[in-house]
């Protein structure tokens, strides 16, 4: 089985796909976040019938709840949630960053202190990939720090040189040839960082590379300045992933650079509040102005919710706090997203990228 396989490029965008035992994700992608073993209020069905192909799961999370024996006693992530198909796992490194207050970084890895239950838990690049082994992760995260913005630039160098020691060492310890570890490019808003994390991650040719330390703060311009830095010099033969970010307008810019996989709570966070994509750009539904609008949330969309429910029922859902409200908005937003990266890939096959975004952002608006 061929890992990865790049079937069509047009300029620098590319049609992939990855090959796991899990099954074949078709890039470029968009992987719902299933944090704790749930794309919050889908079920697997929902998703199996939107088309998608990957979820990601959270190391911590699940290594706090519901913790790795009852996880291996269930089998692993895809028996204990019932999902079939291919699961990357992030590594950590984001909570590193997150929950700063509950940690002390050190040279052999972090020491957590549970956000749960105050429990001590150290965490290195080694106990990574065997917590991410046992949760049965098709693609793993190598264990990074993901530095916040802003920070001093000697505080970034000493943070890459030890994501780079870890990454050194996760390499030499992950044996499995079922699984498939990524190296994460760090680096923060400084182009010769990121170009001497590239260096040194190639050396250690990993199955995948991931550009880490963005969407942490620091704005649309410096995330989109830090895949111009990386991801046309990304190698070749090897998926390319941006982590955290998935706005439409985001994977536009970057499935141009070379980008083939994202993951994002945007879309799904959004929809819990009433907020939904349409084709037009992003509208609340709560808003009073749908009171009496009985059309359907995006006007020729072949979603479930769409097909059968109108804005202001969708509305009252809402404002009556039903939970089936934030259940259709949320299944909306994921199918809009699906079929967003479907007509990408398409425009990549035909040839025609340039011509499908603009057509794409002739309707679509961004919101101020």
């Amino acid at each position: 089985m061929e890992f990865f396989k790049v079937l069509h490029k047009y300029k620098l965008a590319r049609a992939c796909e990855i090959n796991t035992i899990h099954g074949t994700i078709k890039t470029p992608v968009f992987m719902p976040v299933g944090t704790q073993a749930t794309v919050k209020l889908m079920t697997p069905e929902d998703m199996y019938d939107m088309g998608v192909d990957v979820i990601l799961g959270n190391t911590y999370h699940l290594f706090l709840r519901p913790g790795m024996d009852i996880m291996k006693k269930a089998g692993g992530l895809h028996k204990f949630m019932n999902w079939k198909r291919p699961i990357l796992t992030d590594s950590g490194g984001f909570q590193v960053f997150s929950l700063s207050q509950f940690r002390k970084i050190t040279p052999e890895g972090v020491k957590f202190k549970s956000h749960i239950d105050g429990a001590e838990h150290f965490l290195t690049p080694e106990k990574v990939i065997d917590i991410q082994t046992d949760l049965g992760s098709d693609i793993m995260m190598v264990l990074d720090e993901c530095p916040p913005y802003p920070a001093e630039r000697k505080y970034i160098e000493d943070s890459l040189d030890l994501t780079l020691a870890w990454a050194k060492r996760a390499r030499e310890y992950h044996k499995s040839d079922t699984s498939f570890l990524f190296g994460i490019i760090q680096g923060g808003v400084h182009k010769d960082l990121r170009e001497k994390s590239m260096e040194e991650l190639f050396k250690m040719d990993f199955p995948g590379y991931s550009i880490g330390g963005v969407s942490v703060g620091e704005g649309k311009d410096l995330i989109n300045q830090g895949v111009d830095w990386c991801a046309p010099f990304m190698p070749e033969n090897k998926p390319r992933y941006l982590m955290g970010v998935g706005t439409p307008e985001d994977i536009w810019y970057a499935v141009e650079k070379g980008v083939d996989m994202f993951d994002c709570v945007f879309p799904t966070r959004i929809a819990r509040n009433g907020a939904v994509y349409t084709k037009e750009g992003q509208i609340s539904v709560r808003n009073g102005e749908y009171k009496e609008d009985f059309r359907p949330m995006d006007p020729g969309c072949g979603c479930y919710a769409c097909q059968n429910y109108t804005r202001a029922y969708i509305r009252h859902l809402f404002n009556t706090h039903e939970l089936l409200g934030m259940r259709l908005t949320t299944l909306h937003n994921i199918y809009f997203m699906i079929r967003l990266m479907d007509n990408i890939r398409k425009s990549i096959f035909e040839d025609r990228y340039e011509k499908a975004k603009e057509e794409f952002f002739s309707v679509y608006k961004l919101r101020s």
